[in-house]
């Protein structure tokens, strides 16, 4: 008995060692080598692509002449020369940048919400984990406060009357929205000017005598923060390693980051082979990428085009640092932060996104045809809707077009009878619709996301329904 099993356990043996050598005689070690740098290196993206997205921001951000613990904003609504991804067009963004290393906890000053103006938004890490919701949808319920953001191992006890956010990075930022209590130039400048005058970040060390919070304008010059999809990703991923304390759920990617050059303590100088390798590598990350977003994402609507653009396990993980006892959705959140940026600790009924890449055919929406979209009469809305044009590749505004996109709230907007709403989406505005009308560019392809904010029941109820985009001559 014991001779028959023998033969058979070396047998199978035979059996598992024989696919390994005719990979060995097919690959040499140097392409197995390769392939396991390409392979690891597919991997490394995916799990560093908040931080790369942060990152690219951040680098914007010192492109116009600033850096940390100062305030980039746009003291207008803003047009395409802002290529963060998928930016809200109809807000007036103000984004701080942190960094507690050297100067320890730092305070940023979040004001009441009044008829002067309101303030929403979320303070996160490097790794757009959102630390705390501020205004009236966060923790401060729209009193204002003043949030403490503490370094990584703080150990001091903080002191009272502030809100405070242990954060487990160094670096960080805020995504902050001033609210536009009316429209036209009037509403954005009292939008503007409540920003200016209200919001302030300094080192707690200074709280007794703040210095002036410096606030650099970036409205109307080029902030280009969309990804590279080339060796400068890694870069980027490199510099925040380097920089930043290994997590404990991240511990298995230090040999797996080592193994393509990134290590920390270490130089990242990858050779000419290495940099080829990488190459191919982002390619390949950018196209899974692109594959998942097209096929990841459940109809909200049945038999409709429109999807929520946000996978249910990262949702689930949002006000715990993505984290939970049994998961770590590393591939969700990658997905997310391949398309847009910024994380809300806690979702509500604030507000709701759609997204549509296809017309009602199921092809790609193609910025050389022309397209409608009819909104149906009463949307289920306490505020606003909003239709955004981007460019589908780079998830950001379509560089060089005039508009993009249109609003419920636009004065111009022409409404029908019935009271729908046909909107237009094409490179050439249709014979009398263009105040309809949002331009796209001939020879790319581009994606629609429609913002419904103050979003109520006969939505979620599915009793109103957007129609699918159709393509119109």
């Amino acid at each position: 008995m014991r001779k028959v099993f023998s033969a058979f356990s070396a047998l199978a043996c035979l059996f598992l060692l024989l696919p390994e050598r005719l990979l060995a005689e097919q690959c040499s070690s140097q392409d197995l080598v390769q392939r396991n740098i390409e392979r690891r290196a597919v991997e490394a993206a995916n799990w560093g692509m908040p931080v790369v997205n942060y990152d690219r921001m951040f680098q914007a951000f010192k492109a116009a002449g600033s850096d940390f613990n100062q305030i980039v904003y746009w003291s207008g609504l803003f047009d395409w020369k802002n290529q963060v991804l998928t930016p809200n067009p109809d807000t007036i963004y103000v984004l701080p940048f942190f960094d507690t290393k050297e100067v320890g906890p730092v305070v940023i000053e979040i004001p009441p919400a009044g008829d002067d103006g309101s303030i929403t938004g979320t303070i996160m890490d490097v790794w757009q984990a959102a630390l705390e919701d501020v205004g009236p949808a966060g923790v401060d319920k729209g009193k204002g406060g003043k949030y403490l953001i503490l370094p990584p191992g703080y150990k001091d006890t903080p002191p009272e009357g502030y809100i405070v956010l242990p954060s487990s990075t160094y670096e960080g930022y805020a995504l902050l929205r001033s609210t536009l209590k009316s429209g036209g130039d009037a509403g954005v400048k009292q939008a503007v000017d409540y920003v200016l005058k209200s919001i302030k970040l300094y080192p707690l060390s200074a709280a007794a005598n703040p210095p002036a919070t410096k606030f650099v304008d970036v409205l109307g010059k080029l902030f280009d923060a969309t990804i590279p999809y080339d060796l400068s990703f890694y870069e980027s991923l490199n510099r925040v390693v380097q920089y930043e304390p290994w997590l404990p759920r991240d511990k298995v990617m230090v040999d797996l980051l080592a193994s393509i050059g990134i290590k920390k303590g270490k130089p990242f100088v990858p050779d000419t082979a290495t940099k080829k390798i990488l190459g191919e590598a982002i390619n390949e990350t950018r196209a899974l990428l692109s594959l998942r977003y097209d096929t990841v994402f459940e109809p909200f609507f049945e038999g409709r085009r429109w999807f929520v653009p946000a996978q249910p396990e990262l949702v689930a993980t949002a006000a715990s640092f993505y984290e939970t006892p049994d998961t770590y959705p590393i591939d969700a959140r990658g997905m997310t932060d391949y398309w847009g940026f910024s994380t809300i600790k806690h979702l509500g009924p604030g507000q709701f996104y759609l997204m549509s890449t296809k017309d009602d055919k199921g092809q790609s929406l193609d910025g050389g045809l022309t397209y409608k979209l009819t909104v149906p009469a009463n949307a289920p809305v306490s505020q606003y809707w909003s239709a955004v044009v981007y460019d589908r590749v780079t998830h950001a505004l379509i560089r060089d077009v005039s508009s993009p996109g249109r609003s419920s709230l636009a004065q111009d907007l022409r409404t029908n009878p019935d009271g729908t709403v046909d909107l237009y989406f094409g490179p050439k505005a249709p014979a009398g619709k263009s105040s309809n009308w949002t331009p796209t560019k001939t020879g790319g392809r581009f994606e629609v996301l429609f913002r419904l904010y103050g979003p109520e029941k006969p939505l979620f109820e599915k009793s109103w329904t957007l129609p699918d985009i159709v393509s119109v001559k």
